[in-house]
């Protein structure tokens, strides 16, 4: 076969090639066996027609269309690879000659991946990353832990600001009660924002069995239209008043939130050593970013094709809604919950598009330079720790996810580690 690329543009061009004689043969054969089967000519058996009777009753020419759609993949597949190309559109077929007896010459746009020029990849100089954990960060840990075993106990005093009040209240705008602004026995930590901006403010110092006025204004922003920056008053009737008790931090404290400890001081080594895996990774992640995005910018894409930019878009779309199905949200459903469309989605995604797109393109072109291949064994081992993050037998993975698609993964893990491996923090 004989390809011939023209370029149009930057990552367009045409390229022609034929498909043989003998190729066409072949395919005129295949599809006239098919035909005949449902051909009646009389004095001949139904599909038992002859070729040549045929061919003068239908012409030979009726048989080219099913022959070409036979043909063109894997012509087109062949010629791709010897000119070398690697095409990221689906090809716009032209017909250039189709005669009987001679090569089928065909020509495709297409649009090819850019090329990439790189630049600086390796030993990149990126932020320093704090990976040290504090003795105060130990401590906020374990004061946290001990706020969530705190237990709500009755008060006689006054409310103040992390108290919970224990409330039924009835708001008004302009002496007229709106929908949505009454409750009864609602409990309402001072201070959690979860009302209208004032509210928990004007109930600190109120006690058990006081009644109290609050005015507010709702926010300009606020979801409900008819009460954007409405000024309104609420009737609010107290009935408790509950405080935090926090337990002791003590050895029993440490073993009644982690049972896998018998002090104190094993708790907050416990903690510590957790706090410094998750910074860590905080901070491998953090360099990552930094060193791959500094890649990207070191490296020369001339112009990035519009359809790798669009089909980036919808793969993260899939993606995005896929988690969501297996969340148990439906696309409906999702749409519905956040007052959003599918176009809304799409302006989302194309946010940041471009720059998953050209670091793709970044780490292929790593991967060709650096030569990086990947072993059975590599592939074995991706297996069972997809089958182990998602619980699947390690066949049923294999079944699911194809030996190229694995191999991909893992190349371009491994040119990512090139950039961040050397990456040096400072």
């Amino acid at each position: 076969m004989t390809a011939n690329w023209e370029k149009t543009g930057t990552n367009d061009g045409v390229l022609t090639f034929e498909i043989s004689e003998e190729i066409i043969k072949q395919e005129m054969d295949k599809v006239f066996n098919k035909v005949k089967k449902n051909v009646s000519v009389p004095g001949f058996r139904k599909g038992k027609v002859p070729r040549h009777v045929f061919n003068n009753i239908y012409g030979e020419e009726s048989l080219f269309e099913d022959a070409l759609n036979g043909a063109l993949p894997a012509a087109y597949s062949q010629a791709i690879e010897e000119a070398g190309l690697d095409p990221v559109s689906q090809p716009k077929i032209d017909i250039k000659s189709m005669e009987k007896g001679q090569p089928w010459v065909i020509a495709a746009e297409v649009t090819v991946k850019p090329e990439v020029k790189l630049g600086e990849y390796k030993n990149l100089k990126v932020e320093k990353q704090d990976r040290v954990v504090t003795d105060e960060d130990v401590e906020n840990n374990l004061k946290e832990k001990q706020e969530r075993q705190a237990e709500l106990v009755l008060k006689e005093e006054g409310a103040e600001l992390g108290d919970t009040a224990v409330i039924d209240y009835e708001g008004f705008v302009d002496g007229v009660a709106f929908e949505g602004g009454k409750d009864q026995n609602h409990s309402l930590e001072l201070g959690s924002k979860q009302f209208i901006p004032g509210f928990e403010e004007q109930l600190v110092g109120v006690k058990a069995g006081e009644e109290k006025e609050v005015v507010v204004t709702f926010p300009e922003d606020y979801q409900a239209e008819d009460l954007k920056g409405k000024e309104a008053t609420f009737k609010v009737v107290v009935h408790e008043i509950k405080t935090k008790q926090l337990p002791a931090l003590d050895d029993e404290f440490a073993k009644d939130v982690d049972e896998e400890v018998e002090s104190l001081d094993e708790l907050k080594e416990k903690i510590r050593k957790e706090l410094e895996e998750s910074k860590n990774a905080a901070a491998d992640e953090a360099v990552q970013d930094l060193a791959l995005r500094q890649a990207v910018d070191n490296a020369e894409i001339v112009e990035l094709p519009h359809v790798m930019v669009h089909d980036e878009v919808h793969r993260q779309m899939d993606l995005f809604l896929n988690d969501m199905q297996r969340q148990g949200i439906s696309p409906e459903l999702y749409y519905q919950i956040t007052g959003t469309t599918e176009h809304d989605l799409h302006v989302q995604m194309e946010a940041d598009a471009d720059v998953r797109t050209k670091t793709s393109l970044v780490l292929e072109q790593i991967i060709k330079d650096e030569n990086i291949v990947v072993s059975e064994e590599e592939i074995a081992a991706e297996i069972e720790e997809l089958a182990k993050q998602y619980n699947m037998d390690a066949d049923r993975v294999r079944g699911l996810v194809s030996s190229d698609m694995l191999t991909n993964d893992i190349q371009m893990k491994k040119a990512m580690s090139i950039i961040t491996d050397s990456a040096i923090e400072e």
